[in-house]
């Protein structure tokens, strides 16, 4: 297996599809300049918009979407994989997808997520949100086959939640992604440790790019691209919520090094869970 260089593309989306494609595009164009083989961008990279009635009338149903259809054109041009952190698929029936779509090289679709925890939190800076009231939840973990490794899907939130990561390291993934659009509040407090643990506990690399700054619709978001190895280093990371790329280096080696030195999943048992209070009221 050989080494590759992986690419973050860090945005400040609004409400405008066609302004954040244009900023993708050229975001894009930096990475593959750079040397990038698989380049990523952020969860909601066509448009991040709070109002369900403002976001439904931007969006589109995938065979129609134009950012999807312009990447589809850009992977082809430039002889890369670009991985769509996600982006706003028009549901029939009026609901909407979180979806993650990874274009080969030849500018076909290989494989596409659709987020699977929705954001239903209140903060206690007052921010509340309800990602299920608009997002219709995705059922399915996705894998792929990358020519230098195998990849493991996953969007945001997801990332709280390491039984996917697990999963897919189990099935022999080692490289999982969290493109996101994590609030400031959160990222703050949570980023980088969910990052690292991630890639620890699995010996796998983490590519998460992200939406960083202050955005048209007032929401904030914490930036913070990160590329992380599978002894839980941060290997590169976009340091502000500013705009960019940051490029990294994987090697496939070292997820195997990882995964000798500390054998977590080979060690893995399963177990039962043991009610001691239960125990207890039987006994009197």
């Amino acid at each position: 297996m050989t080494e590759f260089v992986a690419a973050c593309v860090q945005l400040r989306a609004g409400k405008d599809v066609l302004a954040n494609l244009a900023e993708t595009s050229g975001l894009i164009r930096s990475a593959a300049s750079a040397g990038a083989q698989y380049i990523q961008t952020p969860e909601m990279t066509n448009v991040l918009v709070r109002s369900r009635d403002e976001l439904l009338e931007r969006i589109r149903l995938e065979q129609e979407d134009p950012t999807l259809a312009a990447m589809q054109k850009l992977a082809d041009e430039l002889g890369v994989w670009i991985h769509l952190g996600s982006i706003a698929i028009l549901l029939p029936g009026g609901k909407v997808a979180n979806r993650a779509f990874v274009i080969g090289p030849d500018g076909v679709v290989r494989a596409s997520y659709d987020k699977i925890h929705m954001f239903d939190v209140d903060l206690p800076n007052g921010e509340s949100w309800r990602e299920s009231a608009t997002y219709e939840p995705g059922g399915q973990s996705t894998l792929l086959e990358l020519p230098w490794i195998r990849m493991g899907m996953a969007v945001c939130y997801d990332v709280r939640f390491p039984a996917i990561f697990r999963t897919q390291a189990r099935e022999g993934a080692g490289l999982l992604t969290m493109p996101a659009a994590f609030t400031r509040q959160t990222g703050e407090a949570h980023w980088h440790v969910l990052q690292r643990a991630r890639a620890i506990e699995n010996g796998a690399y983490v590519v998460s790019a992200a939406q960083g700054g202050v955005h048209e619709d007032g929401r904030e978001t914490y930036g913070h691209s990160i590329i992380v190895d599978p002894w839980g280093k941060v290997v590169a990371e976009i340091d502000s919520d500013e705009p960019g790329v940051v490029t990294a280096k994987i090697d496939p080696e070292e997820v195997t090094k990882a995964r000798q030195r500390i054998p977590a999943i080979a060690n893995e048992r399963s177990f039962s869970a043991v009610n001691v209070s239960k125990l207890a009221e039987v006994a009197e």
